[in-house]
């Protein structure tokens, strides 16, 4: 056993080191088991770029927690121990039969450290099917849980708020709307805002790089996702609308934006070479954004930063057609691009599941008009300024620290 005595300290990996003067007893860490923990699960890069800044936060607040997480690099960054990497390509690149039993193993190993270690509060950080088994085992060994990133419950999967009711403290929410509908099931929930439009934005740097950008008219951002799998179902259907909106425009420009530069490679593989008029960029987005007139979006989270930007758009997701009817049966929900969501109603157009079979059509049929009425764009970008304000005063990384700091000494 180690002796507890004022001049024994712990160093890095839990090695002991004596203390070379009584002058620095101030400094001295805490053991680990002896302050409050608050464990991090992440298993997508969104949610480790979505924690960082909240580990930010709370270590700030709070310098003697001890913050652990199975997470990724951002996290690692902001100031919190890493127990194994999740968010990367891990487990969540795995397919099928075997993500599954990757998966159980995680929870099984995530279980058995809360059980050696103890957890004072869980953040599960999106990714339902990963954490909600882990809310269960740690609430299991009397840990509380805050949700960072509200499970998109009201979309689909209803059933799963008789979980969150079992096995939630609270949840923080990135949407306006979702505090009140989960408050309305018995669910403790807080408003935080969201990361994306809470980013402050360089306008003089921007107006420095639309420079480099192709110049043009009407200048058309495709934006084709993040996944390998959106490129090959978008991105044909996004270079044809251009093509015949090039046609009709003769002095039109498009950027492609890869979202990295795995889908950077797959791009250029895939579509070599490019039609007449269109450039591939990457790590250019708000900077992509403010150079556009319109976009062509693929869903995703990246409409909300074109809504930032409040630049016109018009989001897609081209499925096979078998695709779109179970996806209609399941999610029971009017809208399915994010400022509509938020709006609760129809801000921008959206074609968000189609048929891959219709092609370009659905989006060529939309652009042409509204190119050729910047009234309509105008208004568009009137709309969008309004969801915008919506989001206005929220710091996220803030709001969530305090809330998950409240919930840590609330009294039990």
């Amino acid at each position: 056993m180690v002796p507890d005595h004022p001049l024994v300290r712990w160093g890095s990996g839990g090695d002991l080191g004596i203390l070379p003067s009584m002058t620095d007893l101030s400094a001295i860490p805490d053991p680990p088991e002896s302050r409050q923990t608050i464990l991090f699960t992440a298993f997508e890069p969104s949610a480790d770029a979505q924690a960082a800044p909240v580990i930010r936060a709370l270590r700030a607040r709070e310098p003697g927690l001890r913050l652990v997480a199975w997470g990724g690099p951002r996290m690692e960054e902001a100031g919190a121990e890493i127990i194994e990497r999740t968010s990367e390509d891990g487990v969540m690149g795995l397919a099928g039969f075997l993500k599954v039993f990757e998966m159980k193993r995680t929870i099984d190993r995530i279980d058995a450290w809360a059980v050696a270690n103890r957890v004072d509060l869980h953040v599960p950080i999106d990714s339902p099917s990963a954490n909600f088994p882990i809310c269960k085992r740690l609430r299991g060994h009397g840990s509380r849980t805050v949700h960072l990133i509200a499970p998109k419950v009201w979309a689909w999967g209803r059933w799963r708020v008789r979980k969150l009711q079992r096995w939630s403290d609270h949840v923080l929410c990135n949407l306006p709307f979702e505090e009140a509908w989960f408050r309305d099931k018995g669910i403790a929930a807080t408003f935080i805002g969201h990361p994306v439009m809470a980013r402050s934005l360089d306008e003089e740097a921007l107006a420095v790089e639309r420079r480099n950008l192709p110049q043009g008219t009407p200048k058309i951002l495709i934006l084709p996702g993040s996944r390998s799998g959106e490129i090959k179902g978008n991105l044909a259907h996004q270079l044809d609308a251009f093509v015949e909106i090039r046609r009709r425009h003769p002095e039109a420009v498009s950027v492609i934006l890869a979202a990295n530069e795995r889908i950077e490679a797959a791009i250029r593989e895939r579509f070599d070479p490019l039609p007449p008029g269109v450039s591939l960029e990457r790590d250019r987005l708000d900077a992509a954004i403010s150079w556009a007139d319109l976009a062509l979006a693929t869903s995703g989270t990246v409409s909300l930063d074109l809504t930032r930007h409040a630049c016109p758009m018009i989001g897609s997701y081209a499925i096979p057609q078998w695709q779109t009817l179970v996806t209609r049966l399941m999610l029971r929900i009017p809208f399915k691009l994010l400022p509509n969501i938020v709006a609760g109603r129809e801000v921008v157009p959206e074609f968000v599941p189609y048929a891959r079979r219709h092609g370009a059509t659905p989006i060529l049929e939309t652009a042409l008009p509204l190119l050729d009425d910047p009234a309509s764009l105008a208004a568009m970008k009137t709309r969008l300024e309004g969801v915008r304000a919506m989001f206005d005063g929220h710091d996220p990384a803030i709001k969530a620290a305090d809330g998950i700091l409240d919930v840590l000494h609330r009294d039990h």
